[in-house]
């Protein structure tokens, strides 16, 4: 098993994704047929179980080993972090980080010792206990660690937490960081402007890549352009509720 995110990330090209919201198995599996380079399920703000999480990512299987499972946890928790990889998810985004000893502590929760303090167990990741040996002696090399930099005490430590060994990702969560910043959803203010720019720089000069969660395909192929490589190009829910209500207006005016 590869993480071929990883491998894209590393080799410095563009990815994109969709964020997974609506916690169904039939709309992951749906998702990745199209073959995005990676599907986030979010297990911080939807209402998503543990055995939820386990079909969704194993609904992300349809769309074969291109495409990346990944899964943002509710917090910077050891138990939560190793449930999200035990169920099958080849790295974690993980929300708050507002320190370097923060993300240590996250980096430290996807590997196994010596290197951090996940434990080791015949669980789907595993293919129930069958590849444990190798998956263990693998592991540290193939997860993904992103951390989320979306507040300004994150913004002030950017630099410090991109130097972190471990880390691979650093994501920007548009709403919260300009919320933290007192410019809630003002993305067009320079102070928040300059904060992202910020984060990406640090990215960039820690050798890491940086992450942003855009509105739709023309603000994807922006950030790219920009020199984001790991790019969020919308949701399932916004999907959704975009194609419902054009077509509900459309029907309205005619």
């Amino acid at each position: 098993m590869t993480n071929s995110l990883k491998q894209r990330l590393r080799a410095g090209r563009p990815t994109f994704g969709t964020w997974l919201t609506l916690g169904s198995p039939t709309i992951a599996e749906a998702l990745a047929l199209l073959r995005p380079d990676w599907l986030m399920i979010d297990a911080e703000h939807a209402a998503v179980d543990e055995q939820t999480l386990e079909e969704m990512i194993r609904a992300i299987a349809a769309g074969g080993p291109d495409v990346t499972p990944l899964v943002r946890v509710a917090a910077n928790d050891v138990a939560l972090i190793k449930k999200a990889l035990d169920r099958g998810a080849m790295g974690v985004l993980v929300p708050l980080i507002g320190s370097p000893e923060q993300a240590r502590q996250a980096v430290a929760a996807c590997r196994y010792p010596p290197e951090g303090v996940r434990g080791a167990a015949g669980t789907r990741a595993s293919r129930y206990g069958l590849s444990l040996a190798d998956y263990f002696a693998s592991w540290n090399e193939r997860v993904l660690v992103g951390v989320q930099i979306e507040t300004r005490a994150a913004l002030e430590s950017v630099e410090a937490i991109a130097r972190v060994d471990g880390v691979d990702l650093l994501f920007v969560g548009p709403n919260d960081l300009s919320a933290s910043l007192g410019l809630f959803r003002r993305f067009d203010h320079p102070e928040y402007r300059a904060a992202v720019r910020r984060i990406l720089d640090a990215a960039r000069s820690a050798g890491k890549a940086a992450g942003y969660m855009a509105s739709g395909a023309e603000e994807a192929d922006a950030m790219a352009k920009e020199g984001f490589q790991f790019v969020s190009v919308t949701s399932d829910l916004r999907l959704l509720m975009g194609a419902a209500s054009s077509a509900l207006e459309r029907l309205r005016k005619g």
